[in-house]
């Protein structure tokens, strides 16, 4: 199958588990066609699918991030030992784990095409991966606390792990619970990560954007902590702080030297 009639296959399949959705055209437009899928993909609530199905969703997914280009950590250089500072999508990233900037519902992003990294590593993961989360939160039998975080495999992300952590969301004035709440996500994916014999992991920009942290004091936060840690611990996993936006690599340039 090429690109295009595994796009319109999985829309067709996607559709069809929607009964309200019946009578939808879909768009002969490739961008169209791609919005509809993701935002299937989205809105779909977590449950098993067939083998058909996650074979040609995985052989989707998997193209649509080699055309993207995929960066390996081989090919970055340190800006401190052991610790990177890289600029791109997380998505298209290979490191042995990517940080997930969760909600305490650990499920994903449920807004169609929603910008925020939790959509998009979702969306390039595949559905296994909300179904995944789903089983944890389900044992759990609660929500995840603020500043706590769980592993998953990161299914048709070139990363091996996922690892999914709530930071704090800030309404306001900044506190020193929320700075110790954001701490306490760095501490935890470090730790769950080397439990999970992990040895490079990428950090998102954790509760800046939709959880509203400044983001030179979450920059400040990350830096710290994860320094501390490996002092603390005389741990050698390699650190990647991953950025998108220009205005957080010139924070963290600065504060890495």
């Amino acid at each position: 199958m090429t690109q295009t009639e595994r796009r319109i296959y999985l829309i067709q399949e996607l559709l069809r588990e929607q009964p309200r959705f019946e009578g939808i055209e879909i768009p002969k437009n490739k961008q169209e066609q791609k919005n509809l899928l993701r935002s299937l993909f989205n809105i779909r609530m977590p449950q098993t699918a067939g083998h058909e199905f996650l074979e040609v969703q995985d052989a989707y997914l998997q193209t649509e991030t080699a055309e993207k280009g995929v960066t390996k950590l081989a090919d970055l250089h340190p800006i401190q030992k052991d610790i990177y500072l890289w600029q791109g999508d997380i998505t298209t990233l290979r490191c042995d784990a990517v940080v997930n900037a969760a909600n305490s519902q650990m499920l994903g992003c449920f807004c169609p095409c929603h910008g925020c990294i939790d959509n998009a590593i979702h969306t390039y993961a595949g559905i296994q991966l909300r179904l995944s989360c789903n089983e944890l939160m389900q044992a759990q039998g609660h929500e995840e606390g603020t500043g706590k975080a769980k592993i998953t495999l990161a299914y048709n992300l070139p990363s091996r792990y996922v690892i999914h952590t709530v930071g704090p969301i800030v309404r306001g004035e900044l506190t020193k619970k929320h700075k110790e709440q954001l701490a306490s996500c760095y501490r935890s994916c470090l730790e769950l990560a080397e439990h999970n014999g992990v040895k490079s992991i990428a950090f998102c920009c954790i509760s800046t954007g939709e959880f509203h942290f400044p983001n030179d004091k979450a920059a400040e936060i990350a830096v710290l902590t994860v320094q501390d840690y490996k002092r603390q611990t005389n741990s050698k996993i390699e650190v990647i702080f991953n950025v998108f936006k220009q205005i957080d690599y010139e924070i963290y340039r600065k504060l890495l030297g």
